[in-house]
C-alpha cells in the first residue's frame, strides 16, 4: 500500500469516526429537543384553560359546561396547515378536568368521566399547587404510542385564587410531532452522508499535498543506506535539515492556496476604486471641455495612478518580507543614533502643519537586527504619527531600556483609535481617514512594521494613551548582549 493511500485512508478513518460519534449524539438530542419545545406549549395551554375554568367556576365549584360544546366544534373542525411540508388537518389536543379529589368531571374525549386520577403524577402535583407533568401510553387509543400531558391547578378565585378546587390537564400525542422528529433525523443523515462525500475530496487534495515532505525524509533514508561510513554530527545535520525542508514544504502547501486567495481579493478590492476613478476621467476627457476641467481630471488619473503603484509597491514589499523567515545577516544597531536621525529627517515632514518630533532618550541600548528594516518599521510609525497630529502639535518619541528589552514608543496627540477599530490597525488594507486630509493610506504600513517586529523576534502595539488623548505605538525588541 502507497503512502498516498495509507495517508488517504487515516484521514478519512479519524474523520468518520469523529463524525460518526457527533451524529450520534445529535440524532439521539433531536427527540428530547422536540419534547422540550412540545412541553413548553402545553404549559401555556394549561394554564390559559385553567383560567377558563376558573373563570366560570362559583362558589369553588367547577363549571364545566361550557367545555363540552367548545370541544366537539374543535375537534369537528377541518383546516389545512402547511407546516414546514407536513400537513396538519384538525386538532388533537386532550383536556381532562378534576375536582379537588382527583375525579374526572370533564373529558374532552368523553372516556374517564368519573375516574380517579389523583395518582396521575401531573394531576397529583398540580392539586399540590406544584408544576406536573408525564408522559404516558395511549390506553385508549394506540397503544404504541404515547400522550404528553401536563397539569395546571384551578383555583377558587372568589376566596382570593389561595385554594385549590380542582386541576387541569391537557396532553397531545407524541406521534403529532414525532414526524417532524423523524425529518429533522433525516436531515441529519443526509448533512452527515454530505460531509463524507466532501472529506473524500478533501483527503485527496491532502494527501497529494502531505505525500511531498514524507518523500522528503524517504530521501534523507535511502541517503543514509547509501553511506559507506557513518558520521554521527553529519546525519545530524542532514535529519534536521530534511525535517525543515518537509515541514516548511508541508505548512506553505496547506497555507499557499488561502494565502494567495486572500491577497488576490483584498488586492483587487482595493485597486477597484481607483480603476474606476481613472476610467471615468478617461472617459469625460474624450468629450469637449474647459481648459480648467481637464486639468483637473488629468491630474485625478495622475493621483489615482500613483495610488496604484504606491499600492503595488506596498504589497510587494509586504510579500517580500513575510516570505522570509528569518534575517540574513545582523549587527548591533545602537537605537539612540538612529532615533535621532529619524526624528531630524521627520522635522520637515511635520513644518508644514507646525508639528514637532521631540525625542527624549536617556540610556542608549543596541539590538540585532536588520539596520535598513529597523528605519523602515520607525520611519513608518512616525508618518503615522505626523498624519494624524493636529496642527501645532508634537510627536513624542521616548526610547526606554530594560534588562533584556528596549521599547520605542511613539505618541501622537492627535484624535486617538476609535473602539471599532482597535483590534483592526495591524490587518492588511485597513486604514482610517487622516483627520486634516481626510485621505486614507494603503493599509499596509503597520502590517509591514508588524513583520518587521516579528522578525527581528519583537511585537509592536498601537494603542490609545491612557490620558493626554492620541494614540501610542510601542516597538518592543530583544536587548542585544552587552559587547555584542
Amino acid at each position: 500500500m502507497s503512502k498516498r493511500t495509507r495517508i488517504f485512508i487515516g484521514i478519512l478513518l479519524a474523520y468518520a469516526l469523529g463524525v460518526g460519534a457527533l451524529m450520534y449524539r445529535q440524532l439521539g438530542d433531536i427527540d428530547p429537543r422536540y419534547r422540550e419545545s412540545a412541553e413548553e406549549s402545553l404549559v401555556e395551554t394549561a394554564q390559559l384553560l385553567a383560567v377558563l375554568v376558573e373563570g366560570t367556576s362559583h362558589d369553588g365549584a367547577l363549571q364545566t359546561e361550557n367545555l363540552g360544546p367548545l370541544f366537539q366544534s374543535l375537534y369537528a373542525r377541518r383546516f389545512t396547515a402547511d407546516i414546514f411540508g407536513f400537513e396538519k388537518t384538525r386538532v388533537e389536543l386532550r383536556l381532562t378536568v378534576v375536582d379537588r379529589a382527583g375525579t374526572v368531571v370533564f373529558d374532552s374525549m368523553n372516556r374517564h368521566l368519573g375516574a380517579d386520577h389523583s395518582q396521575w403524577h401531573d394531576i397529583h402535583l398540580a392539586l399540590q399547587g406544584e408544576y406536573g407533568a408525564r408522559t404516558s401510553r395511549d390506553v385508549d387509543g394506540d397503544p404504541k404510542t404515547s400522550v404528553m400531558f401536563v397539569a395546571a391547578p384551578v383555583r377558587d378565585v372568589a376566596s382570593g385564587g389561595d385554594r385549590i378546587i380542582g386541576a387541569v390537564s391537557v396532553g397531545k400525542p407524541v406521534q403529532s410531532f414525532g414526524q417532524f422528529v423523524e425529518a429533522a433525523r433525516r436531515k441529519t443523515l443526509l448533512v452527515g452522508a454530505t460531509s463524507v462525500v466532501a472529506v473524500l475530496l478533501l483527503a485527496v487534495i491532502l494527501s497529494v499535498w502531505l505525500v511531498r515532505p514524507f518523500g522528503v525524509i524517504a530521501d534523507y533514508v535511502r541517503y543514509v543506506r547509501a553511506q559507506r561510513s557513518i558520521s554521527l554530527p553529519r546525519l545530524g545535520r542532514r535529519a534536521l535539515g530534511a525535517l525543515g525542508a518537509a515541514y516548511d514544504e508541508m505548512r506553505d502547501a496547506l497555507a499557499g492556496r488561502n494565502y494567495v486567495a486572500d491577497y488576490v481579493q483584498t488586492l483587487t478590492h482595493e485597486v477597484k476604486s481607483p480603476l474606476s476613478a481613472i476610467r471615468g476621467a478617461a472617459e469625460l476627457l474624450q468629450e469637449p471641455m474647459p481648459d480648467a476641467d481637464r486639468t483637473r481630471f488629468v491630474g485625478n488619473i495622475v493621483r489615482e495612478t500613483q495610488r496604484i503603484q504606491e499600492l503595488v509597491d506596498r504589497m510587494m514589499e509586504l510579500t517580500a518580507l513575510e516570505s522570509r523567515r528569518s534575517l540574513d545577516e545582523t549587527a548591533a544597531i545602537p537605537l539612540r543614533a538612529l532615533l535621532e536621525e529619524l526624528a531630524a529627517s521627520a522635522q520637515a515632514s511635520g513644518a508644514a502643519r507646525g508639528v514637532a518630533v521631540e525625542l527624549a532618550a536617556g540610556e542608549d541600548a543596541s539590538v540585532e537586527g536588520d539596520a535598513f528594516l529597523l528605519r523602515r518599521a520607525l520611519a513608518n510609525l512616525i508618518d503615522n504619527a505626523l498624519d494624524f497630529s493636529p496642527a501645532n502639535a508634537n510627536v513624542a518619541l521616548t526610547l526606554t531600556v530594560h534588562p533584556r528589552s528596549v521599547e520605542v514608543r511613539v505618541r501622537d496627540h492627535g484624535p486617538g483609535i476609535p473602539d471599532y477599530a482597535e483590534d483592526k490597525v495591524f490587518e492588511k488594507f485597513y486604514s482610517l481617514a487622516r483627520p486634516h486630509s481626510r485621505k486614507k493610506s494603503t493599509g499596509l504600513g503597520l502590517p509591514f512594521v508588524k513583520e518587521i517586529a516579528e522578525l527581528h523576534h519583537g511585537r509592536v502595539t498601537l494603542k490609545n494613551a491612557p490620558e493626554g488623548g492620541g494614540a501610542v505605538a510601542t516597538l518592543s525588541l530583544p536587548r542585544a548582549a552587552a559587547g555584542a
